[in-house]
């Protein structure tokens, strides 16, 4: 005898919903009523990684060099020839250690077992999510960020510049069961946060909707724009308009792939936006009639 979700499967398929998209509905749901309530949980991220973001994709083999720019803000990752770039959901590894370094008032940051972390994005868990997680370590260990500003104060120009790592020390037990806890505090997983991260994160720390961040984890760059968008609405006073093109456009900004043509950009941006207003309805942000800029006004994902 065949079970009742098989046969719904084959005699009614548009009412299946996979447990994907079921997710996915649940984590929505959650974000919008722990919003309404005032009783979100927030995760953190630092200042340099919510200006300019992460690569989206995995850049080509032997490209070790990335470069975004925001404004007077200038960020540049350089890849270990080892184990390349950080990309796509290796962005979560930063947002997790910024959050623990917050949470533990540590630079030295503790978490029992890969399934913590993967438990915190809501992220399946098995060994070929930790395997994949352990490389996203590597990546981002083997990272050097340089993030510098040029400004002008009165008639004087200022340049600040910093050159560091994301982390100084780690040790990652790799346990073949994702699942499997510590066996004692000597076998927990270490890392130690860079002295130049680890400031960065305590003097700018930027709060998140960690719900938001997990329903969006599978998703980079529209994740990348929450967050910016997140920090931009907080801080502003009136309406901004952004523009989204050119060098010191939203898309120089932004980790999302490069796109040949202004219009497909402006096409996945919408949608980006169209996403990001299902978790936060009051998000007030549009692309402008003329298609050219992006008006941002004051606002907050986090209540």
């Amino acid at each position: 005898m065949e079970s009742a979700g098989t046969a719904l499967k084959r005699r009614m398929p548009e009412l299946v919903v996979s447990k994907q998209k079921l997710r996915q509905a649940e984590g929505i749901s959650l974000v919008r009523s722990k919003r309404e309530e005032g009783s979100q949980v927030l995760a953190f991220s630092a200042r340099p990684f919510v200006m300019c973001g992460l690569p989206v994709r995995k850049p080509p083999t032997g490209h070790l060099l990335f470069e975004r720019r925001n404004g007077a803000f200038l960020l540049q990752i350089t890849g270990h020839p080892e184990f390349g770039l950080p990309y796509g959901q290796d962005r979560l590894v930063p947002i997790y250690l910024a959050t623990l370094a917050v949470q533990q008032k540590s630079q030295t940051v503790r978490f029992r077992s890969g399934s913590e972390m993967l438990d915190t994005f809501g992220m399946s868990k098995g060994g070929k999510e930790y395997r994949r997680l352990i490389q996203a370590f590597e990546r981002i260990f083997g990272a050097t960020i340089f993030f510098g500003s040029d400004r002008l104060k009165g008639t004087a120009k200022v340049v600040q510049r910093s050159r560091f790592n994301f982390l100084r020390e780690a040790r990652i037990w790799y346990n073949r069961d994702a699942d499997q806890t510590a066996l004692s505090e000597d076998f927990e997983n270490t890392v130690v946060l860079s002295d130049d991260f680890y400031n960065e994160i305590t003097s700018h720390p930027i709060p998140t909707d960690l719900e938001a961040v997990k329903v969006l984890a599978g998703a980079p760059a529209v994740l990348d724009l929450f967050m910016w968008l997140s920090y931009r609405c907080h801080i502003s006073k009136r309406e901004e308009r952004i523009p989204i093109f050119g060098p010191f456009g939203l898309a120089q900004q932004l980790g999302s792939v490069e796109y040949s043509r202004p219009r497909r950009f402006r096409v996945k941006l919408e949608q980006w936006l169209d996403t990001i207003r299902v978790l936060w309805p009051e998000c007030p942000a549009r692309i402008t009639a003329d298609g050219q800029t992006l008006s941002v006004d004051a606002g907050s994902a986090v209540k």
